[in-house]
């Protein structure tokens, strides 16, 4: 079974999966949603992608502002969560992302993605950092 990251933002959702052995993020793609609070449709794709992948955990960025505080987006990531559960059976791991979006922009900078072409990856590149940190984190357990 496979563990699915996701960076979740208010018009599009950046996904990312492990390998098998739960080792590495792998960027999938990004979904466009369609309309704020329609997630219908976002969710329904989620759905196809977790059957494709065999996923059996989610795990979901969680926007915390640099001083360690909740807004309005940790509130919206949370209901996020709830329908993801309850739609999907999952459970989701809020997963704290901050700085994952800067480190995305600085890897396409540092690839030569041109600025008018880094907006197509990086929701998907920040899912892999999201993912990624929270395998490390697996395996550091394991090792700790």
């Amino acid at each position: 079974m496979r563990i699915m990251g996701l960076d979740y933002g208010s018009k599009t959702v950046g996904v990312a999966i492990s390998d098998a052995l739960h080792f590495t993020a792998q960027s999938v793609e990004t979904i466009e949603i369609a309309q704020a609070g329609k997630l219908r449709k976002t969710l329904a794709r989620l759905e196809e992608l977790i059957d494709r992948y065999e996923v059996d955990t989610i795990v979901l960025g969680y926007p915390k502002n640099m001083n360690n505080t909740e807004g309005e987006r940790c509130a919206a990531t949370v209901e996020f969560k709830e329908k993801l559960e309850k739609r999907t059976g999952l459970p989701v791991i809020l997963w704290d992302e901050r700085q994952t979006t800067i480190s995305a922009e600085r890897v396409l900078q540092k690839s030569g993605v041109r600025r008018e072409h880094r907006k197509e990856y990086i929701d998907k590149i920040a899912a892999v950092f999201i993912l990624q940190g929270y395998l490390d984190s697996l395996r550091n357990l394991d090792n700790g």
